[in-house]
């Protein structure tokens, strides 16, 4: 079938990346979005625009706000099927209580877990949820789409298919054969050192199109490798090979059991009611220890399990962000006196091999110019995937023209739907969340609606102007699409100044930079933007007038 290895290399990075390559269009670029989802958290819900805080006192702030929290009408309409008899009327057996907040987080999540009366299965929690001002403890709306951090990041590894996984898988496949078209794409460009210093513009589009396609696959492939690798293992046990809670089930349990004997953490309540000592000072004890290690001492995550039982404990967990590896450096207290019962011990190599994996692809780390480096990464990966969309069109459509045949319009059409379809439909997202009002009922599921909408009008704009790539010409939805992007970006940045006053100039002054960010970062959006539409103008304009004479010299 083949002459050669380095030709069936070709063949299937072309076609695998053709096939899979709108899946990991998106992976990659609302991944890029997602490494500052808090900041684009801070745009899109103005009432959480404060500076980011600190754990705050359990004692004073925390326990007052968990005492308040009650599961929602809709989780109890939800777990309702899974009991037998009547829901009680208000939950108050508490599982556990937990609070997590990260340097970026001006606001705090909370979460309680309650034990379910006559539960079907004795293990089944329900679940409450808040987010407060961990400056005095004060609830915040928990209704609005968080659109970084609860919309762009499952896109990034769901594409928010929530039905049995089935986005985390095909977002895993695709990452799969990712890796193999990367292998694929070494073996077929052998002068790799020559393509990273290599970039024509000034020649032929396809060459410069090739060029550019090598270039931001050469510079960011070990980028391109270590995510696609590291995204593989952190979903491997939970999702793709979970033998711990399916094949090896009993193993599972009796693990647990000889885990509670050997750390003194149980895993079940005792049945006997106790009190809480003071968590502050379990806390401060806690920062008393990571800094006779030199460890820098933020509380990231603080958990109570067994709340009101003797069987009670309280983990501290260090925040760990002066380094790549996710670390918890957990302590944990008995809950009732306040007595240290374990500190956690030095990570196993493989443990801390795992860490350092899980903590490059999360990046919960505090380095704001490696951040900027993932961004970079991210928009490079989806850059050489737009580019190899063109590039394929490019190759055929005059073949494709002279042929008859459709499949280079259908494949451009889709390609103009990903990559500038897809920043459209973000774009279209944030101006629904400056438009929309505040008190509007299933006021994000609204939002949601304005970016699949947005997108699916992208997709039909992509079609019906895709005539022109049947004879050999530029489909101009890339240009009309481009003037697009720039509109709605700037209108973006407009309608959060005139809508919460929070305008580019007055963030600047204040340096509120998750906010200023999101403007600037839009603009840019805007120029770019710009430039490729009058880039593609004069590419449009060339073909036509070239066209002419070629069929002229045919006839």
């Amino acid at each position: 079938m083949f002459n050669s290895f380095r030709q069936a290399m070709a063949w299937l990075h072309t076609w695998f990346g053709l096939v899979l390559g709108f899946v990991l269009m998106a992976a990659f670029f609302f991944g890029a979005l997602s490494v500052f989802d808090r900041e684009i958290d801070r745009w899109s819900i103005p009432a959480t625009r404060i500076a980011p805080q600190p754990m705050p006192s359990f004692d004073a702030v925390l326990r007052p706000a968990f005492e308040r929290m009650q599961p929602t009408a809709e989780a109890i309409a939800a777990m309702r099927p899974m009991v037998n008899g009547d829901m009680p009327q208000r939950f108050d057996q508490v599982g556990s209580w937990s609070a997590y907040t990260t340097h970026r987080d001006p606001v705090l999540a909370l979460y309680a877990g309650y034990d379910v009366p006559n539960a079907k299965n004795p293990d089944e929690q329900i679940w409450a949820y808040a987010t407060i001002d961990p400056r005095n403890g004060r609830a915040l709306p928990d209704d609005q789409l968080k659109i970084g951090s609860g919309f762009f990041f499952p896109l990034h590894y769901g594409l928010t298919l929530d039905w049995k996984n089935l986005g985390v898988w095909i977002v895993g496949f695709s990452t799969l054969v990712m890796l193999a078209a990367l292998v694929s794409g070494v073996v077929m460009h052998r002068k790799l050192f020559r393509e990273f210093f290599t970039f024509r513009p000034d020649k032929a589009r396809l060459r410069s199109v090739l060029d550019l396609h090598n270039l931001t696959g050469v510079v960011a492939l070990p980028f391109h490798f270590f995510f696609a690798l590291t995204g593989l293992l952190i979903f491997a046990g939970t999702y793709y090979f979970p033998v711990g809670h399916t094949q090896l089930h009993g193993l599972h349990d009796l693990h647990e059991q000889v885990e509670a004997r050997e750390t003194g953490l149980p895993h079940t309540r005792a049945g006997v009611a106790a009190g809480l000592a003071s968590v502050d000072a379990m806390v401060a004890q806690a920062q008393r220890r990571w800094q006779a290690h030199d460890k820098a001492g933020d509380v990231g995550f603080l958990v109570l399990q067994h709340v009101g039982d003797a069987n009670g404990y309280v983990s501290v967990y260090r925040a760990g962000t002066d380094r790549i590896a996710l670390v918890g450096d957990g302590i944990h207290f008995k809950a009732a006196t306040g007595e240290l019962i374990r500190e956690d011990p030095p990570a196993t190599p493989v443990a801390r091999m795992n860490e350092f994996l899980t903590g490059l692809h999360l990046q919960h780390f505090r380095h704001w110019l490696l951040r900027w480096l993932y961004v970079l990464g991210g928009l490079a990966g989806a850059t050489c995937i737009a580019t190899g969309f063109i590039f394929f069109v490019e190759k055929r459509k005059r073949q494709h023209a002279q042929q008859g045949r459709q499949g280079a319009r259908i494949v451009d059409a889709l390609a103009v739907t990903t990559v500038t379809g897809m920043v459209l439909a973000t774009l279209g997202i944030l101006i629904a969340n400056r438009l929309l009002p505040e008190a509007l009922p299933a006021r994000g599921d609204w939002e949601r609606y304005a970016f699949w909408g947005t997108w699916a009008l992208a997709l039909v704009h992509a079609g019906w102007r895709s005539a022109p790539v049947a004879r050999g010409l530029v489909n101009p939805a890339w240009r009309e699409q481009c003037w697009a992007i720039a509109l709605f970006a700037l209108a973006a940045v407009l309608l959060n100044g005139m809508t919460t006053g929070d305008h580019l100039l007055r963030t600047l002054a204040q340096g509120y930079w998750p906010v200023a960010g999101v403007d600037l970062s839009l603009l840019a959006t805007a120029v770019i933007a710009v430039m490729a539409a009058r880039k593609v103008g004069q590419r449009i304009r060339a073909t036509a007038a070239h066209a002419p004479r070629e069929e002229a010299v045919h006839a």
